[in-house]
């Protein structure tokens, strides 16, 4: 009897210690919350009403910016593909082969770990809605760098071609795109983002209860040429001479209405409180009318080419209404979305996890240097793109800059203190000297990294174009069905 009570004892204590383990465990690790990434194309940080645009409708959009935190000095590269290699990897995008949208140099180079891969491994579904950008030859395509689901476009825009393998389906248009799903070409009805939104939609609904997922939604707007639906025009030509700068806006209200009903249908499928949403865009503004104060715009190391809206919200979790003003960047998507998946991550990431600072704004922050650098240099033999600075290293400070909270140099001969003079006014160059040799001296210690890490400079551009090759084929073989829009 004694020894029965003594193992009864012993039981009820084991299982006391097990369920106080289980419990600090609990604190310990966050709950894995689903993900959705929405990122707009060639809306700079001015182009949102919220952030002082004097005519664009946005409410949507402006809502969700009062219901999470807005970091409001984050950035992301001057062009496309390298704020999606950033993004994807983790990693500077030049470190990553990515330094143009085009030539080849767009192929984010094999072998590297991305977001999606990681999250996958953690046990996350994988979903892409929109434009990839980062190589149309199979090996480079999404659904070999971790995404199960895949709903894309071909090239850096619908209907793109250029030399090499960059291309889209040909003759592709705004309305009723031709769209890449799951290796089947499909023929859509509607207008293009809200095709990508309802797409988006109807897999996240179907999703099986319990598994998360991460909805890397990227619709092509508002990137040229600006084409949005009519009924959106009369208010913006109103407001603006040119029918481009009027269309621009109008496809941003479009994706504001989409917003809108991700928000709506999130809520009604008890999704909102386990499901981390994030809104942000690509690159500076590429035909707005309003930069918020700021020099430079989309190619530009200017701020207005690389500071972009960046609002986050998770409810019950981080702060509502909430600004963060730390220096934060793409590359940190990839180690905080892993720290929030509880997904295991490379070594070698540049990227900082911002998971502390998104739950605590009193968490300590230390000062950190980052850089920029366009690209886009040329190609020997490339009509057009082969005209000059055909070196990278001839290139190096040609269009590049160096930020810490505090500063932004600019080439070698401009310092802007940027907390003060966000529209870079005023150049210190000269007045502080061991500020801009420190900073240039950082950025060629960055360069020399990340030379030989550009893997795509001497690539020969391909012969084939996969896409609409690809696209061909199938069309002669068997067809281009229709798609069929999700039920919501």
């Amino acid at each position: 009897m004694r020894r029965a009570k003594w193992f009864r004892e012993v039981g009820v204590l084991a299982l006391a210690v097990c369920a106080a383990s289980a419990a600090d465990q609990g604190k310990a690790v966050p709950p894995r919350p689903n993900i959705v990434f929405v990122m707009i194309d060639d809306v700079g940080y001015g182009d949102i009403a919220y952030n002082g645009h004097p005519y664009v409708k946005t409410p949507n959009i402006d809502r969700f910016a009062t219901e999470g935190i807005r970091l409001t000095d984050y950035h992301a590269s001057p062009t496309c593909s390298p704020t999606r290699a950033a993004i994807m990897s983790g990693r500077l995008p030049f470190e990553v082969g990515v330094t143009h949208t085009i030539l080849e140099r767009e192929r984010m180079a094999l072998g590297v770990e991305t977001l999606p891969q990681a999250l996958r491994k953690a046990g996350y579904s994988t979903g892409i809605f929109g434009k990839w950008h980062l190589g149309d030859e199979a090996p480079y395509q999404p659904d070999r760098r971790g995404f199960d689901e895949v709903f894309i476009h071909g090239a850096g825009g619908i209907g793109q071609n250029y030399p090499g393998s960059c291309a889209d389906v040909p003759g592709n248009r705004y309305f009723d795109p031709v769209i890449l799903h799951n290796g089947t070409f499909v023929k859509t009805h509607g207008f293009c983002t809200d095709v990508f939104f309802r797409q988006a939609l109807g897999w996240i609904k179907s999703r099986p209860k319990g598994q998360p997922f991460f909805a890397y939604l990227t619709p092509n707007a508002a990137h040229g040429p600006c084409v949005a639906p009519e009924r959106y025009m009369p208010y913006y030509l109103a407001h603006s001479k040119k029918r481009n700068t009027a269309a621009f806006y109008a496809m941003i209200e479009n994706i504001d209405e989409n917003m809108g009903l991700l928000l709506q249908k999130l809520d009604e499928w008890g999704l909102a409180t386990n499901t981390v949403v994030i809104f942000t865009s690509d690159n500076g503004s590429a035909h707005g009318d309003y930069s918020a104060g700021m020099k430079g715009r989309k190619g530009s190391v200017h701020e207005g080419g690389t500071r972009e809206p960046l609002f986050i919200r998770w409810p019950g979790h981080f702060p509502a209404d909430r600004e963060m003003d730390h220096l934060a960047r793409h590359i940190d998507f990839f180690p905080t979305l892993a720290a929030l998946a509880g997904a295991p991550t490379p070594a070698g990431l540049d990227g900082r996890n911002l998971l502390p600072w998104l739950e605590n704004p009193n968490a300590p922050w230390t000062d950190r240097t980052t850089y920029f650098n366009a690209g886009r240099w040329g190609k020997k033999g490339v009509e057009r793109w082969g005209r000059k600075n055909c070196d990278p290293d001839k290139a190096k400070y040609h269009k590049c800059a160096v930020r810490t909270e505090q500063w932004r140099l600019y080439g070698t001969n401009e310092l802007y203190n940027i907390r003060k003079d966000r529209g870079e006014t005023q150049n210190l160059f000269r007045e502080y000297p061991e500020v801009s040799q420190k900073l240039l001296q950082s950025y060629d210690k960055w360069w020399k990294k990340a030379r030989p890490l550009m893997v795509n400079e001497d690539a020969e551009l391909s012969k084939t174009k996969p896409f609409p090759e690809r696209y061909e084929k199938q069309k002669k073989e068997k067809g281009i069905p229709d798609w069929v829009p999700p039920a919501l």
